[in-house]
């Protein structure tokens, strides 16, 4: 009894935990984001596809246990993107995410910025936000190339733009005491990534706000395309990368000015950098999964907020969209 708690009934296409509560999402989000599924070989993820196909054609081999298969498809849906059925490139899977991009998130948390240094990482993390966007993308309509290189750019000039005039106007605040501009020096990189993250969600999906998104019935069939779905899926997605970069960039320099004051750090300068870059690996693996667990990734949305083409074509009342991650 305790074992059918543990691992409930295998439903092939459908999330493990409850979508309806945050807790269910939250389980759901850390097998997403689980980084072992990055050093799945080819061969492991042919045997996986192979086993949920088998199932999906009640040829499924017998002693297979619920357990397995659900494992079989968390490796899936962590590789595979669920609209191209193509492999996302590893840097910029969710499960890839803290891991290439925490030495970009400890770059921009460093203190003692300069223009160049500053302009460099808020690029790097911009480039990599960019690559993750596209690579995570609702994929039902195809986005040409042109959208993409709008929405990096759009989102590298904003980002670039906002941090170095804050800091421009920080070095220039002759009030502020030495320390006291170097601490909030440090707190400059969250306005500058949470305003950037909304213009490369806004650019980078803009199309999908102008063809409409595929909107799908209580079988899965695509029901009709909704613009109004579409506003929906940005918003929910540009909300949580302005809810993601909060305790990353917050929490660090609160903990490391507390940490830089012990005798014993004082004493030990160059033990910082390493104590630094822990407390930033440990933020940002917490952060993620709680931030992308705000909303389901099938999202759900009444029809008769939609365009009254989709209502008419379904008798469902509500319908479900991949709002992207």
């Amino acid at each position: 009894m305790a074992e059918s708690a543990a691992c409930p009934a295998f439903q092939l296409g459908r999330p493990r935990y409850d979508q309806g509560s945050f807790l269910g999402r939250l389980r759901h989000f850390i097998d997403i984001i689980d980084p072992s599924t990055l050093f799945v070989s080819e061969k492991q993820l042919k045997e996986c596809i192979k086993l949920l196909d088998d199932y999906k054609h009640g040829s499924l081999p017998p002693g297979v246990s619920d357990l397995q298969l659900w494992e079989a498809q968390k490796i899936k849906q962590a590789i595979i993107h669920p609209d191209t059925g193509e492999k996302i490139f590893m840097p910029f899977r969710m499960s890839g995410y803290v891991p290439f991009g925490t030495p970009i998130v400890i770059g921009l948390l460093l203190p003692n910025q300069t223009v160049v240094s500053t302009i460099i990482w808020q690029w790097l993390n911009q480039s990599h936000n960019a690559c993750v966007n596209y690579a995570n993308r609702n994929a039902t309509k195809p986005t040409p190339t042109s959208k993409f290189l709008q929405g990096y750019v759009g989102a590298v000039t904003s980002a670039v733009s906002i941090a170095v005039g804050l800091n421009v106007l920080i070095q220039k605040a002759n009030k502020l005491s030495p320390a006291t501009r170097m601490i909030i020096q440090r707190f400059v990189p969250f306005p500058a990534v949470a305003s950037a993250n909304i213009c490369n969600v806004g650019l980078m999906r803009h199309n999908e706000l102008s063809e409409g998104i595929d909107v799908l019935d209580n079988n899965g069939k695509v029901v009709g395309s909704s613009k109004i779905a579409a506003r929906h899926a940005i918003m929910e997605t540009a909300f949580t990368r302005v809810v993601l970069p909060m305790p990353i960039f917050v929490l660090p320099p609160i903990i490391m000015s507390y940490l830089e004051r012990l005798r014993f750090l004082q004493r030990n300068r160059r033990l910082l950098l390493p104590i630094h870059s822990i407390v930033c690996l440990i933020t940002f693996g917490l952060s993620l999964p709680v931030a992308i667990s705000l909303f389901p990734q099938m999202s759900q949305i009444e029809v008769s907020r939609l365009e009254p083409e989709v209502a008419m074509a379904t008798d469902c009342k509500v319908v479900t969209y991949n709002k992207g991650l």
